[in-house]
């Protein structure tokens, strides 16, 4: 009898240990799978709220920056809304081999100055005036390699005439069109033209940094 009921309770153990190995290792399970749901979850969260900052960004923005753009020698675009999005953005017409070229520099200290209080600079290469690089390579080379540029360079596209792109057409529409390379627009984050400056003027002169300092 004591045998048996030995044998009976060893067998009840073995059972015993056995079913809660099961329902620990179940539980593991449950766990693990609850576990990746919520990290599912939570990723998916932060991709509705990435792409409703995205889209509200887009509602707030004017018209005519919320197109998609193609970089300077790069199959990459960008956004202008989500790209300045509540930012103030100093538009540039600019050309590779124009005596104004060099303020590639001054606009570059500019931005390194200016950007971390959230003025924004992109420039459009164009060759309206004769003086663009005959490749986009040669260009890129010119504004990243010679003179550092870090700012969004757009490619080559017109910036006057019927054929002007959608940016500098509103720009003209507000000021005027561009009479040569390295006219510099003004813009403040609601999308009016504060001030347009001319090729003469240059990006360190004291005139152009009162301007972005009262749009900061």
């Amino acid at each position: 009898m004591f045998n048996r009921e030995n044998d009976s309770i060893n067998t009840a153990d073995g059972v015993g240990h056995s079913g809660a190995a099961s329902l620990t290792l179940i539980g593991l399970r449950f766990g693990s799978a609850a576990g990746a749901a919520r990290r599912m979850l939570i990723g998916s969260l932060a991709i509705l709220v990435m792409l409703g900052a995205t889209s509200a960004a887009r509602a707030d923005c004017p018209e005519f920056l919320n197109h998609e753009m193609r970089k300077l020698h790069s199959k990459d675009t960008v956004n202008l809304c989500e790209a300045t999005a509540g930012k103030p953005v100093l538009f540039v017409n600019t050309a590779s081999h124009c005596g104004y070229t060099r303020q590639f520099k001054g606009l570059e200290a500019l931005y390194q100055q200016y950007k971390e209080q959230g003025l924004q600079i992109v420039g459009f290469a164009s060759n309206d005036f004769r003086q663009e690089a005959d490749s986009e390579a040669e260009a890129a080379d010119v504004c990243y390699v010679n003179y550092g540029v870090t700012f969004t360079m757009i490619a080559p596209s017109s910036v006057r005439g019927d054929d002007a792109n959608v940016v500098f057409a509103e720009l003209a529409r507000q000021s005027k069109a561009p009479s040569w390379n390295f006219n510099k627009y003004l813009v403040g984050a609601d999308g009016r033209v504060v001030e347009h400056f001319g090729s003469n003027t240059d990006p360190d002169s004291a005139a152009m940094r009162k301007a972005i300092e009262s749009v900061l």
